[in-house]
């Protein structure tokens, strides 16, 4: 066996494995793994002896139906492809260079300006740099997608887990029910509830980004650095957002220090 044969099967086995990591957890893994191992044994066999005896007719046509197999794969395991693309979508590494603008903000704004209209209190926290996993693992974990309609169940009052907060990693909903410690911080007003103390005592810790929904007026409020900006709109909300999680974080926080 030469240098370039052995290239050439690590080649193959490298795809062969990426392929098989790809469809893994989904239904079609078992089938293709079936299909690999026969069609694999198969074309093996039979292209000894077509390249043995010489038997260019029978060569010609293996190589034409290996071209078109490919494409009733793609048929085939169109399903377990297209949620594997998905998978691949929502890793937070290839995400940064697949997805534009993140949708997390919108959804987080839109499920906000509801519970705010129903006064129904939330909170919610946005990792940033410092990693929540402590807090995650105190939660109930969920590892969704971030949207509203599910923002808005967790925190409905007839739900098990309305009275903790949730986190949000690498845009995806990671755990709710979670508890953040309470802010110790004598300057901040007695008239502030549990909820908001919590939100400012976690960005007191970390470098989080806490919204909070007040269940008696249904004000939002965002918590950053220990500073807590009251008050605010659905615009507002959506523009500080935007900026404190994207690359004007800096600029952002001198904003909210100099509101507050």
């Amino acid at each position: 066996m030469t240098l370039r044969d052995a290239i050439e099967i690590a080649i193959l086995f490298a795809a062969i494995y990426a392929v098989l990591r790809f469809l893994q957890g989904t239904r079609g893994a078992g089938i293709l793994k079936g299909l690999v191992l026969l069609l694999g044994i198969a074309f093996v066999v039979v292209f000894a002896v077509t390249q043995r005896l010489r038997l260019q007719e029978i060569d010609f046509l293996l190589k034409e139906f290996l071209t078109v197999s490919l494409f009733a794969l793609v048929v085939l395991f169109q399903p377990e492809l297209r949620r594997g693309l998905m998978r691949l979508g929502q890793n937070p590494f290839v995400g940064k260079f697949l997805r534009g603008e993140s949708t997390m903000v919108e959804e987080v704004v839109k499920a906000v300006a509801h519970l705010s209209k129903d006064k129904i209190g939330a909170l919610i926290a946005v990792e940033r740099e410092i990693g929540l996993g402590t807090y995650v693992e105190g939660g109930v974990s969920l590892d969704a997608e971030v949207s509203s309609d599910l923002l808005d169940t967790i925190f409905w009052p007839g739900s098990a887990l309305h009275d903790g907060a949730v986190v949000i990693q690498n845009e995806r909903l990671a755990a709710a029910g979670c508890l953040f410690p309470l802010s110790e911080n004598p300057e901040v007003s007695k008239r502030l509830g549990t909820r908001h103390r919590a939100a400012l005592g976690l960005t007191e810790e970390t470098d989080a980004v806490t919204v909070v929904v007040s269940e008696e007026t249904g004000k939002i409020s965002v918590g950053v650095r220990g500073h807590l900006e009251q008050d605010l709109d659905r615009e507002s909300l959506r523009r500080i957002l935007r900026e404190l999680l994207t690359e004007n974080v800096k600029r952002a926080e001198r904003l909210t220090r100099a509101a507050s």
